[in-house]
């Protein structure tokens, strides 16, 4: 009998434990080999932050391009007062996920955006993607910066 608790309760500890080491970006980790794009990120109104957000439905799909200003909110951007909020909102928006950080295997979609510009007297040039849980975790984050995902056609 105790054989068979063991049985069950291993494989249901391991995936707890899986689970909780993936779910949060906010888990210290190796710093990134590139400093760009790493910094926590909030607002600043200065004029010389502007980005520019490159989204593609899939990787052979064509790309929508919008810039993007805060405080005001403005550029070609559709949304831009949402994508502005979300960015404030996020506290590490353009934090890649740490080197080694294990991932669920949850697939969100063929969904690309790169983001390149200067925030906050940054450089910023990061990749946004979908393919697994860290990587979903992070776009659903900034979300409103993609607009609204293209469909594959």
């Amino acid at each position: 009998m105790r054989y068979r608790t063991l049985l069950f309760a291993a494989p249901g500890l391991a995936m707890l434990l899986s689970l909780a080491a993936c779910g949060d970006e906010q888990a210290n980790g190796n710093p990134a080999d590139r400093p760009s794009g790493t910094t926590s990120v909030q607002p600043s109104g200065t004029p010389a932050d502007s980005l520019t957000i490159t989204l593609r439905a899939s990787p052979e799909a064509p790309a929508k391009t919008w810039k993007l200003t805060c405080d005001p909110p403005g550029g070609t951007h559709p949304k831009a007062a949402d994508a502005c909020a979300a960015l404030s909102k996020a506290k590490e928006p353009f934090k890649p996920v740490p080197k080694g950080q294990m991932c669920t295997q949850i697939y969100g979609g063929p969904e690309i955006a790169t983001v390149k510009g200067t925030w906050q007297g940054k450089e910023i040039d990061t990749e946004f993607t979908r393919k697994n849980g860290c990587q979903l975790h992070r776009w659903s984050q900034v979300a409103p910066l993609f607009g609204d995902v293209p469909k594959v056609r």
